[in-house]
């Protein structure tokens, strides 16, 4: 496989979006198939990495699929958005600096404390099974103005998951990416079992 060719063909496949703010990297060094990074606010690029020497075991559907949903998780995940958590991190991190100001040991401990969970609240909202699910659908949107149908972009997704799995040498998949690979298979007519809604919901 020639990477510059690949590269050109998942640029062209991107939404307008993705182009915007994605690079694709070549970074062979790397031990898993593809990566993003968790998007920091101040960045405006969102560098997706592809070991291609790990790429090319793929076919070319699954390639897709999976390029697809990395570029929809990098460009729809936010850490800034309104709601209880930045609240959260925003009274935490003010606290903490009166709590300094006035040389409050309890109060700085306190104030830093509920920074500390709420940025972990945060950071786990990025990886949770509504967030993962989402951004599966999200690639399946994209796949079908692409010309792939709904279930057999489904289809490739999800035996992308189960490949990439066996490629990286894992042990199995873990809970969320079973939930994915159910969600998938109802999808794509496979199964009549939905994800439970709790898990659904951010």
């Amino acid at each position: 496989m020639r990477s510059d060719e690949e590269i050109s063909h998942l640029a062209n496949l991107m939404p307008a979006s993705g182009r915007m703010y994605c690079k694709i990297i070549d970074r062979p060094s790397q031990r898993g198939v593809i990566a993003a990074d968790l998007p920091k606010p101040w960045q405006q690029s969102r560098p997706v990495f592809i070991n291609f020497d790990l790429w090319q075991e793929l076919p070319r559907s699954q390639r897709d699929m999976l390029f697809l949903r990395t570029v929809c998780w990098a460009t729809t995940t936010q850490l800034l958005k309104l709601n209880w958590r930045q609240g959260a991190i925003a009274l935490g991190l003010l606290g903490t600096a009166v709590e300094l100001a006035q040389r409050d040991v309890m109060g700085v401990m306190v104030g830093a404390g509920l920074t500390a969970w709420a940025g972990y609240q945060v950071w786990k909202g990025t990886r949770s099974s509504a967030r993962e699910i989402e951004a599966d659908e999200g690639a399946i949107a994209i796949a079908k103005l692409r010309g792939y149908d709904e279930q057999a972009a489904a289809r490739a997704l999800l035996a992308a998951i189960e490949t990439v799995s066996s490629i990286e040498n894992r042990v199995g998949l873990d809970f969320v990416e079973l939930l994915r690979c159910q969600n998938l298979r109802t999808i794509a007519g496979l199964s009549s079992v939905e994800v439970p809604l709790d898990l659904r919901q951010p």
